[in-house]
């Protein structure tokens, strides 16, 4: 992070995530490798989405049904991971180097969010 250059709102970090808060709209700016690892991810959490439900219209065991809910938590759980690691390492650390502390408040509610589970 020690070559964040504020006039290059296109650069990635070395976790693949360049954040641009700059402007009035803030977003994450993924590279390709890291957007398709996530959207992988996901694809395959879908895919288990799909499985439960067609585990309760086969009135499946519920034990059976619990299990593979708790898979999926934890599935949706690992790309939460991820995605708080990059947030953390790339957008939080350029806005406190911007001066913006505002931005400890925000991830102390979004991990808030994340540990209500």
């Amino acid at each position: 992070m020690n070559n964040y250059d504020p006039d290059n709102l296109n650069q990635f970090n070395e976790h693949g995530v360049s954040c641009d808060s700059l402007t009035s709209e803030r977003k994450s700016h993924h590279s390709d490798k890291t957007k398709q690892n996530l959207v992988s991810r996901l694809n395959r959490i879908e895919g288990q989405i799909r499985g439960i439900k067609g585990l309760i219209e086969k009135d499946t065991y519920c034990d059976d049904v619990i299990t593979q809910l708790a898979a999926t938590q934890a599935a949706l759980n690992s790309v939460a991971k991820v995605l708080l690691e990059g947030h953390m390492k790339s957008c939080v650390v350029e806005r406190i180097q911007e001066g913006d502390y505002e931005v400890v408040d925000e991830l102390l509610t979004t991990i808030q969010r994340l540990i209500k589970k």
